[in-house]
């Protein structure tokens, strides 16, 4: 079956998944629509601003539809009418059974894991955060659990040891468009059986991938240099990992920090949270040494080099973080 005889539904929102749409539609499949995310509030006049996905769509001539509740009877007839032969989910939410199971061969999604490592809401983060020095992408068949259906393709890819979240994110975004066409391509030309993931050749213990809150963004500054930096890197750019800054007159404000590199490791009795200052260069006790803050944000203020940071509030040893 060519291309063009192959009808497709894409159902995705933020940038991550806009070049695997655009592979397909370059490719040449009947994209039939594109489903993403409603309209959201942003920006200081908070106007309504449409996804990723969706300005692509857009730009490019696209169906767009926008349920709130994808159990919808009028956006299931919709769906229903349109006949496709899959459904594509790049970085979208859960699918009832309804919806995934509606297509002739099925629903696929694009991971940035390798499952079944890493199943949830951020595994590109987590993988960071937990210090692996290897991840990649999988692609799937959609099932009734999330992240557990049977695998079609997988891509392994090296995390650098500086390498944060963000870089591995726009890199994992390119190669997925690359892998996700090959799947599709394989599903179209009846090449994709599908490996269930219990039987996967690398199933270990499982690391998951939850949704990030308000306490993992928090650093502690108690734990060791190397969790430390991988807590760091895992969370920039966003959400950003955070900590307090305490003045030496006790007052104290929130400081993002974006980036930094491990220091020197001792056995020194030192408080957690102390800061020492050397020649324009600060640095944080933690547990068994000193991290060196490189870029950093303070509440209400623009993100900035540490260095300008402690000139600006003649930060001494008297202050700490915590």
């Amino acid at each position: 079956m060519h291309p063009s005889d192959f009808r497709i539904v894409f159902m995705g929102t933020p940038e991550f998944a806009v070049p695997s749409l655009q592979a397909l539609f370059s490719g040449g499949y009947d994209i039939r629509a594109v489903v993403t995310a409603p309209d959201r509030p942003a920006g200081r006049g908070l106007q309504p601003k449409p996804s990723a996905v969706k300005q692509f769509a857009t730009q490019n001539g696209l169906r767009v539809l926008q349920p709130q509740n994808l159990k919808d009877e009028s956006f299931l007839h919709e769906l229903q009418a349109f006949r496709v032969h899959l459904i594509v989910v790049v970085a979208f939410r859960m699918l009832p059974e309804i919806v995934w199971s509606m297509p002739a061969h099925g629903s696929v999604n694009l991971h940035a894991s390798l499952l079944p490592q890493y199943r949830g809401a951020a595994p590109i983060n987590w993988a960071i955060i937990n210090g692996e020095r290897h991840t990649g992408l999988t692609t799937f068949f959609l099932d009734k659990e999330i992240d557990t259906g049977r695998i079609i393709r997988k891509l392994s890819w090296d995390i650098g040891e500086h390498t944060t979240a963000g870089e591995l994110h726009d890199a994992l975004m390119l190669a997925g468009a690359r892998l996700l066409q090959e799947t599709v391509d394989d599903i179209r030309e009846d090449r994709a059986q599908g490996i269930p993931q219990g039987t996967a050749p690398d199933f270990a213990p499982l690391h998951k991938a939850p949704k990030l809150t308000r306490e993992h963004l928090r650093i502690d500054w108690a734990r060791n240099v190397q969790e430390v930096h991988n807590q760091v890197r895992g969370l920039s750019p966003y959400p950003g990992a955070f900590t307090t800054l305490l003045s030496e007159d006790g007052k104290s404000r929130l400081l993002k920090v974006f980036f930094g590199i491990p220091g020197s490791q001792d056995s020194e009795n030192i408080l957690p949270g102390t800061i020492k200052v050397h020649a324009r260069r600060w640095m944080v006790r933690c547990s068994d040494g000193w991290y060196i803050p490189e870029w950093v944000q303070l509440e209400g203020k623009q993100k900035m080099k540490s260095a300008d940071l402690v000139n600006g509030l003649k930060i001494n040893k008297q202050w700490s973080l915590y």
